[in-house]
């Protein structure tokens, strides 16, 4: 059974960093897309980030986030610097087969982990 399990959300102030993971189980994702998306209360799901052979970013978040995986752990993640308020959603992880910036195009999602900043 394929699982995706986020960890390392938490509440932190404007201006700090965390770093998210995205643990994968079940089969392994090396040569998969892996985005990462996020979901505000109130708001459609956004994309984030995504990496398969390069890395893409939303305008939003370059310069600040860093997509990245450890195919040996089969694991991607996500480094989140400058964090603003405006950040605050959950985050989700996702695989799919290609790279895109659509949630459509993702096969496999994790449960999400809530990220929240406080100003």
């Amino acid at each position: 059974q394929v699982q995706l399990v986020e960890s390392g959300g938490g509440l932190v102030q404007a201006g700090d960093s965390l770093r998210l993971s995205c643990a994968a189980s079940g089969r392994t994702f090396s040569s998969s897309a892996m985005g990462w998306f996020r979901q505000a209360p109130g708001k459609e799901r956004e994309f984030v980030a995504t990496i398969r052979y390069s890395t893409y970013y939303a305008d939003s978040v370059k310069g600040r986030f860093t997509i990245s995986r450890d195919n040996a752990k089969n694991t991607v993640y996500l480094q989140m610097n400058s964090l603003k308020p405006e950040d605050t959603a959950v985050y989700y992880c996702a695989a799919g087969g290609y790279t895109s910036t659509l949630p459509k195009s993702y096969d496999y999602w994790g449960q999400g982990t809530q990220v929240t900043v406080s100003s």
